[in-house]
């Protein structure tokens, strides 16, 4: 059975099932590492430890989605009837399909159980923003593209300094040598830079490199963390790139 330590991983690094350490992408069901700056080759191809991380996922857990619904019903909260529903929605199984293969009745019985998941799920978001409002009601702070609101954000102003000192150890305008690896500090670095650009202005791909280039010389990775948590937006066919307001 998966044991993960939930409460110090984010809701975005369980979406994908790995996070990104210090010294490579780690596997969160069963704690494999690829190390970063490394190739690895697979079935014929060659990827980067990202890649590869995403290979092993769909190889070893078949997704994130299946090994999570993995975990023990204590940590998850799921009855075994919800965990089979979620199980038949996930593969976009009809009603009808859903009361053939299940010992459900009818097909109101299935509506009535995907009302019952909807409603879980509303209730869990205001429960997580009550227990965050309740352990700092006046520290904290959320952007407002914030895709996930939890405990990341709760961010004070002694902390926030003390973590930009450590790492533009050349003054805030200049570069960072590694980009951290917890949610927290990697926030507070993100919204930093977000300073170098313009609210009202849309960028190219090579502009928004170049100006993350002063930044750290993995600017790829700078580039996808703005977007997925937030700070900024790009067009469908990522010609353009914006600060979202």
């Amino acid at each position: 059975m998966i044991i993960l330590d939930i409460q110090n991983i984010s809701v975005d690094s369980l979406l994908h099932g790995y996070e990104l350490h210090e010294d490579g992408y780690e596997c969160l069901f069963c704690s494999i590492t690829f190390a970063l700056h490394e190739v690895f080759p697979h079935e014929g191809r060659f990827f980067t430890a990202e890649g590869m991380m995403k290979q092993h996922i769909e190889h070893v857990h078949t997704s994130p989605f299946h090994a999570l619904l993995e975990l023990d019903k204590k940590v998850t909260g799921l009855s075994d009837v919800q965990i089979d529903m979620l199980q038949y929605f996930f593969e976009g199984k009809s009603d009808q399909e859903i009361v053939a293969e299940s010992n459900l009745t009818s097909v109101s019985t299935v509506r009535q159980h995907r009302f019952k998941l909807r409603e879980k799920e509303k209730q869990a978001k205001i429960f997580l923003a009550l227990m965050q409002l309740m352990k700092n009601p006046e520290q904290y702070q959320v952007h407002k593209g914030a895709r996930q609101v939890d405990e990341r954000y709760s961010i004070e102003e002694k902390e926030r300094e003390k973590v930009l000192t450590t790492y533009f150890k050349n003054g805030l305008d200049g570069a960072i040598d590694t980009i951290p690896s917890k949610e927290k500090k990697k926030l507070i670095i993100l919204q930093h830079i977000l300073e170098r650009f313009e609210n009202a202005k849309h960028y190219s791909e090579k502009e928004v490199n170049d100006i993350l280039k002063t930044v750290n010389a993995d600017f790829v990775s700078l580039r996808r963390h703005l977007i997925e948590y937030g700070f900024m937006e790009r067009s469908n066919d990522g010609a353009a790139y914006w600060v979202k307001k």
